[in-house]
This record gives C-alpha cells, sequence and structure tokens, in this order.
C-alpha cells in the first residue's frame, strides 16, 4: 500500500470521529445544522482527496487496456 493510499482514511475519520464530537443542533451555518454542514463539508473534502490520490496513483498512468 503507498503512502498516498493512507489519505483515504482522513475522510473516515473527519466524518465519523467528527459527527460524534460535533453533535449539536444549535449553531447554524450556512442555513444547516452544524452536523449537516461537518458532514456535506467532508463529502466535498472527500472528493479532493481521491483526486488527489487518483492523481498520484501509478495504475491510472497508463492507456486503455483491452
Amino acid at each position: 500500500m503507498k503512502n498516498y493510499h493512507w489519505l483515504a482514511l482522513i475522510p473516515f475519520i473527519g466524518m465519523l470521529g467528527g459527527s460524534i464530537l460535533f453533535n449539536r443542533m444549535t449553531p447554524y451555518v450556512l442555513g444547516m445544522p452544524f452536523i449537516l454542514f461537518w458532514i456535506v463539508l467532508w463529502v466535498v473534502i472527500t472528493s479532493f482527496i481521491l483526486a488527489v490520490i487518483f492523481r498520484f496513483d501509478l495504475a491510472n498512468k497508463g492507456g486503455d487496456a483491452e
């Protein structure tokens, strides 16, 4: 397993760990309860992290294999 594959653990920790720690309804961010904002934020961050992993993965450098 390559070092950049460990980046995939960051969203897992962020979503699950943060949702346990920040499970509150009172603060609103962009009109959403904070827990909903936290999950939506991590969905966006996960997309960027997966794009970085895809970019650095050497298995994606080749052409179409048939």
